[in-house]
């Protein structure tokens, strides 16, 4: 069978994450959108494990399925900060688990080095070879997969970290680690130029972590396998049944190219080079992007494909097309309405990937109907992300609903969450564009 699945995301008890990601909402927006399998999120989390307990039940293949049948898979996401071999270092690893007895036990040993109840993504000091072998000493049934590889922040290939290879990081542990998750600055053809990715499998996945549910999906992983635990991880391990992946363009990552977000210098790898990496506003560093540190470590040419490549679809979300032709914010009324119409013909996926240009046609306008068309052909340019802003997809005057320059909508970072008054993440104020959504 067919699964798409977003194998990581995040909870409300994620720091910058909305208070509406719960269970319920999350499987609604992954019906929306046409997601299959969702991973849980933050399972280290006590509160999170509570809700877990209370609405998902094992339906004895290690997948877990809410009062409607929706199915899960137990997931979290660890931060690594340590030092090694005289250097810092910061890795986010994805972590998939078969059972809560497994989670339970990997959770008691990681609060046996530090809390696990301040964030659904919490920071222990455990360098990843040590991080891997634990995990291997409570089951072999558990998954580590190094998440968003390239992100010069918290990535094991990121500008921080100065590895050369998945190697120097994870030492005589790196044969237990089996694949890679691409993150939204890289697709499968930046990969593919490195061969010392060559004996990892790529996955993509949301990493939702946000204000924003419907973000659930933007990236995903396509498996041909049953829907259970055990051959989910025998495809994520070997290939077998994992048909390839759905990717964002990478240029609409946060970190596709170089930056200064405080200064709104974004330029191409050449370009800071011949700055010395530089700031050309304020002489600070610049935050090195993804395409970047890609074509440091690129031992192929662009465009070279090896011979077991995986399909790739590259989408950007519905939402993004709705906002830049209608010019009006991604998560108001206005655009929410518009977004309904098309969900009369199915899934968002349905309509990003199947539906014709007559069956648009009925429900939407002919702008918008050519917007997903030229979507689904790859042939939407977008103005790259950096330093933590996000690309923007452009379209001419012509192609939109409204007249002028492009509205650069949606433009900046993540709404920082605000801290409740009882000092607990989760409990904020909603804002304009929330309400919009809460009219939906």
């Amino acid at each position: 069978m067919t699964i798409i699945a977003d194998l990581h995301i995040h909870s409300k008890h994620s720091r910058g994450c909305s208070n509406d990601l719960g269970i319920d909402n999350l499987e609604k927006y992954a019906r929306m959108k046409g997601v299959g399998l969702l991973g849980t999120g933050d399972f280290t989390h006590p509160e999170w494990i509570k809700e877990l307990k209370a609405k998902l039940s094992d339906d004895g293949t290690g997948i877990f399925r809410t009062a409607n049948g929706f199915p899960f898979m137990l997931q979290t996401e660890i931060s690594l900060i340590y030092s090694s071999n005289g250097k810092g270092r910061r890795v986010h690893n994805v972590v998939l688990a078969p059972n809560l007895e497994v989670v339970e036990q990997i959770t008691d040993e990681l609060k046996k080095r530090g809390r696990v109840d301040y964030d659904g993504r919490p920071i222990f000091k455990i360098p990843c070879p040590e991080f891997v072998e634990m995990l291997r000493g409570i089951s072999n049934k558990i998954e580590v997969i190094p998440a968003h590889i390239w992100t010069p922040h918290f990535s094991v290939m990121g500008e921080y970290n100065q590895f050369k290879n998945l190697d120097e990081c994870f030492e005589d542990q790196v044969k237990h680690v089996h694949a890679v998750e691409t993150g939204l600055s890289s697709d499968p053809p930046m990969n593919w130029r490195c061969s010392f990715l060559d004996k990892f499998n790529l996955v993509s996945f949301s990493d939702l972590h946000s204000y924003w549910p419907w973000r659930i999906g933007r990236e995903a992983t396509i498996f041909d396998c049953g829907l259970t635990y055990e051959a989910i991880i025998k495809a994520i391990r070997t290939g077998q049944g994992l048909a390839g992946t759905m990717e964002v363009d990478p240029a609409y990552g946060k970190y596709h190219y170089d930056g200064h977000r405080n200064c709104n210098v974004c330029l191409k790898p050449a370009e800071s080079v011949k700055l010395g990496k530089k700031c050309p506003k304020c002489g600070r560093p610049l935050v090195i992007g993804v395409e970047h540190r890609v074509e440091q470590l690129a031992d192929r040419p662009i465009g070279y494909v090896p011979p077991n490549a995986k399909k790739f679809y590259t989408l950007m979300p519905l939402s993004e097309l709705l906002q830049h032709v209608f010019g009006k914010g991604i998560a108001t009324k206005g655009i929410w309405e518009e977004y309904n119409k098309l969900m009369k013909l199915g899934s968002e996926i349905e309509v990003l990937l199947n539906k014709s240009e007559k069956e648009l046609l009925n429900v939407t306008t002919e702008k918008m109907a050519k917007a997903i068309l030229k979507n689904r052909e790859g042939k939407i340019k977008v103005k790259p992300g950096f330093d933590g802003v996000y690309g923007v997809p452009l379209f001419s005057e012509e192609e939109r609903e409204y007249p002028g320059e492009q509205k650069m909508l949606g433009t900046g970072p993540e709404p920082k969450e605000k801290p409740a008054k009882d000092g607990k993440t989760g409990k904020t104020k909603k804002n304009k564009e929330q309400k919009g959504l809460a009219e939906f």
